[in-house]
């Protein structure tokens, strides 16, 4: 192998069309574009969202709704799945740190803990926020419920 024998593998390597060549080209004359209009002409650009004279989507769809960017949005964890936590892990102490190790919360998520199942290990549990039926049956199994 010498590298004045190395070219492309075949088929790779299309060659480009010859536009506005002639007529023999099958690409002259119009040059791909069409007859007339001003999308025939060089320097031609619409502008973005542009639908030929017709009312474009962005005007012809209402705008609605509201985004509270002050809105505290908690993730919801069970009291069936803290739990299964406990039993898993061993531990006494159920916080941010623990649930994220186990997966159960991202880093910057805030925790509530929801009163569905039921929790037989008294726990200390500290967390962001506690339905009223969550903080019961915490208290229920001999444990604490601190918000943090």
């Amino acid at each position: 192998m010498k590298l004045n024998i190395l070219k492309p593998a075949s088929g790779s390597v299309k060659s480009s069309k010859r536009i506005g060549r002639g007529t023999g080209s099958g690409k002259g004359g119009t040059s791909t574009r069409g007859h007339k209009g001003a999308k025939s002409r060089s320097g031609y650009s619409s502008k973005f969202g542009f639908e030929g004279g017709q009312m474009p989507l962005y005007r012809r769809v209402p705008k609605f709704g509201f985004t509270n960017p002050g809105k505290v949005v908690f993730k919801g964890i069970n009291l069936d799945v803290l739990q299964t936590l406990v039993e898993k892990t061993g531990s006494k102490v159920v916080d941010p740190q623990l649930l994220q190790s186990n997966g159960l919360m991202s880093k910057n998520d805030k925790v509530k803990i929801l009163g569905r199942g039921e929790l037989k290990a008294s726990v200390d549990v500290k967390v962001h926020a506690f339905s009223e039926a969550a903080i019961a049956a915490i208290e229920k199994a001999g444990g604490k419920a601190t918000k943090i």
